[in-house]
């Protein structure tokens, strides 16, 4: 019997039970949409975020903070990250500074000389200064995160993000003036701007240090409004910062504490990385952490995978359900079609082709039902992924999130419809391969 008249029989077998076969491929459907679903906006928020440090992140970029690594890494030399609330209403990741350090050891900003005699590797460095904030204009307070900066030096590292939109970015700019984030100048991020550039604004600090409590004020000078950066950034600029001279946030902030200690190098590669990572932290005895972008990308690379890992399992187990199903319904089909399979036998038929008719269907319903299943999933992946994009994430801007089907997932998909299908028909299809002709010709 030719495969394709094999597969013919199957076929006309599951349209005589449309709705048995419907109900067997439904838990099919469900359980390939499960994972096309999960594993899409996974992949999708992988994507997003990367992307988003890419933008902030420089590859040739080791950002150094106080205190002894709580994240081992061979490549960057140790170092750790956690979130930080910018105050700000776009999301940007901070790197724990002096203020969160538990050994006493502090950075300055002169080190940076110490830092930029370390290596010939080394281009050049500069401190950042990191204190919580107010923008004050036209009587309205919008919550910021106040960066001392090195103008020129800012903007050569990160070339790409520390561009202005509107106004200029001053490289050797005056006391007064100052770079802002999309963000600041329009919080909801509608349109609706607050200022334009060469306005004046004021910037407030609150000084936790003195009692009573103060509020430091100074009036400013909007020099330049940043394009939009989106996302997160990890040291580089984010939409909710504002961007003053490091010696007049020297002066405001009445320290010469730093946060982080940004080092340029002339190379990306893991061998340049590790070798000034170690000097670097050689130099202060390890009282500081070094963190590079790459181990920081790499760090959310294998955390993702082991997310995808674990919802693909969880969304496995309702396609297991659908295999038992699966098994299940060809055993009653079996037992239907008991005579039937002792007549085919009868006029001749082998054994294996028996055997290969059932796993025909299961073949066929299989395949069925992991085409549609990808399609749900596919389309449940994009509606999740607009709600979630409609403001969960990220305040009035909201974060987007493009699923993303790849290959691999596709393929995998398909692949893994179809074989917990045929696995699951494996037992019935041997058993209705066995069965003897006079004994199934006799059977009621």
């Amino acid at each position: 019997m030719k495969t394709i008249d094999i597969f013919g029989y199957s076929f006309s077998a599951i349209r005589l039970r449309k709705l048995r076969a419907a109900l067997t491929t439904l838990g099919v459907i469900i359980g390939i949409a499960a994972i096309v679903a999960l594993l899409s906006i996974t992949q999708g928020l992988q994507a997003t975020i990367t992307n988003s440090l890419q933008q902030g992140l420089a590859t040739n970029t080791l950002i150094v903070t106080p205190g002894a690594s709580a994240l081992g890494s061979a490549t960057s030399g140790g170092g750790s990250f956690g979130a930080r609330d910018g105050g700000g209403n776009g999301g940007s990741f901070g790197l724990g500074g002096s203020s969160s350090s538990g050994s006493g050891f502090n950075l300055y900003v002169n080190y940076t000389d110490q830092i930029d005699s370390l290596s010939p590797d080394i281009v050049s460095s500069f401190a950042v200064i990191q204190r919580p904030g107010f923008v004050e204009t036209n009587n309205f307070n919008n919550t910021v995160t106040i960066y001392g900066v090195d103008f020129s030096k800012y903007s050569q590292q990160y070339s790409k993000t520390f561009i202005a939109a509107s106004g200029t970015i001053p490289l050797s700019p005056s006391d007064n003036q100052i770079v802002v984030g999309s963000r600041v100048n329009d919080p909801g991020q509608n349109g609706t701007l607050l200022f334009s550039s060469n306005d004046s604004v004021g910037i407030i600090w609150t000084n936790a240090t003195t009692i009573p409590i103060i509020n430091e004020t100074y009036k400013a000078q909007v020099s330049g409004v940043l394009a939009k950066v989106g996302g997160f950034g990890i040291g580089g600029p984010s939409d909710d910062g504002v961007y003053i001279p490091i010696t007049q946030a020297e002066s405001f902030f009445g320290t010469t504490q730093c946060d982080t200690i940004i080092v340029q190098l002339k190379s990306s590669d893991n061998a340049t990385i590790t070798n000034v990572s170690k000097a670097i932290t050689d130099h202060f005895d390890g009282q500081v952490s070094v963190i590079s972008s790459t181990a920081v990308l790499s760090l959310l690379s294998s955390i993702f995978s082991t997310v995808q890992l674990f919802l693909g399992g969880i969304a496995a187990i309702s396609l297991l359900v659908a295999g038992i199903g699966i098994m299940n319904i060809m055993i009653v089909s079996l037992i239907e079609r008991t005579r039937e399979i002792g007549i085919l036998k009868a006029l001749g038929m082998k054994s294996r082709t028996v055997l290969t008719i059932f796993l025909g269907e299961s073949v066929i319903i299989g395949l069925i039902g992991a085409v549609a299943g990808i399609v749900l999933g596919w389309i449940l992946a994009n509606v999740t992924a607009r709600v979630l994009g409609s403001g969960v994430f990220g305040g009035g801007g909201g974060f987007k999130i493009t699923p993303l089907l790849t290959p691999e997932v596709l393929i995998g998909a398909l692949a893994f419809g179809v074989g917990i299908s045929v696995i699951f028909a494996l037992y019935p299809a041997w058993r209705a391969s066995k069965l003897k002709p006079v004994e199934a010709l006799r059977y009621e």
